[in-house]
């Protein structure tokens, strides 16, 4: 079976367990619509600057409510099964774009309600829009990789934070640097340095797992 197919066999496989039983992705939704009522108490209203920064920290606890269980939730008895009928290039780009699927699903319902209950400030939307896709993309990436070195660490969260502080904190501030120009309706030449940036880092965090999982995955 090709690399793709592989692949495409396990998202597809990660989508119908999950559609079973729907316990984490109720949970996550419930979280975000939650948070962001929460916040519009506190708040009532923000000006554009504290809604920008406000959003993106949703997002990112958000995100590591849904993805810091990818590989925690596989017995080790599933993984065994998983180590006969694919590679582990298969297993964490499936990982990795199952995740996609899941933060891009969860930022557009977190966007949607922020912005009923909040309103949006936005001076160009469809920069802002593909700051909040590249920032899911970005956020499963990363996350995905690190739960999967945790998990093989015997799932110490402590481990999970201390890699992960060292590349979310500036993939963040880059996020919101270019939601702000986004807000700020800026034109799209002056976001150019941050949308190189957001997509080397995806390839450099894609690149690192591909290498690095399959000396995991052996253990």
């Amino acid at each position: 079976m090709s690399l793709l197919k592989e692949v495409g066999s396990l998202i597809q496989k990660d989508i119908i367990l999950e559609w079973r039983s729907k316990y984490a992705l109720n949970g996550i939704l419930l979280y975000v619509v939650s948070t962001v009522f929460v916040c519009y108490q506190a708040f009532k209203s923000v000006d554009p600057t504290t809604w920008n920064v406000l959003f993106w920290i949703i997002m990112l606890f958000a995100s590591v409510n849904a993805i810091n269980k990818s590989f925690v939730q596989e017995s080790q008895h599933r993984q065994l099964y998983y180590y006969t009928i694919a590679g582990p290039k298969a297993i964490i780009l499936s990982k990795i774009g199952y995740n996609v699927l899941i933060m891009l699903l969860l930022s557009a319902i977190a966007f949607t309600a922020y912005a009923v209950i909040f309103g949006t400030p936005v001076g160009d939307l469809t920069l802002y829009l593909l700051a909040v896709v590249l920032g899911a993309v970005s956020f499963a990436a990363v996350f995905t990789m690190v739960s999967g070195i945790a998990a093989k660490a015997g799932n110490n969260s402590t481990l999970m934070a201390v890699l992960s502080f060292p590349i979310i904190i500036p993939l963040l501030i880059i996020l919101i640097r270019l939601s702000k120009n986004a807000m700020l309706g800026l034109d799209w030449s002056v976001s150019y340095p941050e949308l190189l940036v957001l997509a080397a880092i995806n390839v450099i965090t894609v690149t690192i797992s591909l290498s690095l999982f399959p000396y995991l995955w052996r253990d």
